[in-house]
């Protein structure tokens, strides 16, 4: 009887070794899954909602987007500060950035003006250093507030800042209200509407 005991108890020692293999093996990989996906999403690609219409038609509330955080380059946390510089923004680019007045909010827009260019809008159109700009992704509206004898500007966009405005330019909460967008307030470029609702059909969209 002593040795059947015995041999049950080197069983039973056995199963929980090999139970507490396998919940360390599980364990493990949750971790391993949770680091890789912060840091993904800290230093590749986010997902983001749209929650206004500032940037209609090119994206709609309800659109589900992807950002791409690494194409600006590796920046750290927190302080914001580039370590691996890769690219800077382009002209017309859909950047995400945070909100100069309130840096818990991220805003959308689309980059019109770079560093060092004198800006200038008079009603719908557009002077980027005394060029009209071809403003191909502007939006008004048939009812659009926007008097043809309207001015803003000019002004120069500072070293290390952008001027940004949103798409639909009726209803839009911009860089002509309330200024410039630091470099290190980007966060990245969007670039793939992977979901939307109510407006499904625009499943796996890339954002121009």
């Amino acid at each position: 009887m002593l040795r059947k005991e015995a041999r049950l108890g080197k069983a039973a020692q056995k199963v929980l070794v090999k139970k507490k293999s396998l919940f360390r093996e599980y364990a493990e990989a949750a971790v391993i899954a949770i680091i890789l996906a912060l840091f993904i999403r800290t230093f590749v690609v986010q997902a983001f909602k749209i929650p206004s219409g500032s940037m209609e038609p090119t994206l709609l509330v309800g659109d589900h987007i992807l950002v791409n955080k690494f194409i600006y380059g590796v920046k750290l946390p927190i302080i914001r500060k580039t370590i691996i510089p890769i690219s800077t923004p382009h002209r017309e680019d859909v950047i995400v950035f945070i909100f100069p007045l309130d840096k818990s909010k991220d805003f959308i827009k689309r980059v019109i003006g770079l560093p060092g260019d004198h800006i200038e809008i008079v009603g719908k159109k557009i002077y980027i250093n005394g060029k009209l700009f071809r403003d191909t992704h502007a939006h008004y509206t048939s009812e659009s507030s926007v008097s043809e004898k309207s001015r803003f500007g000019p002004i120069t966009v500072p070293e290390g800042h952008l001027f940004v405005m949103g798409d639909n330019r009726d209803h839009s909460y911009d860089s002509r209200y309330w200024g410039f967008v630091p470099m290190k307030s980007v966060k990245g470029k969007a670039f793939l509407i992977y979901w939307s609702w109510p407006h499904w059909r625009r499943f796996m969209h890339f954002i121009k």
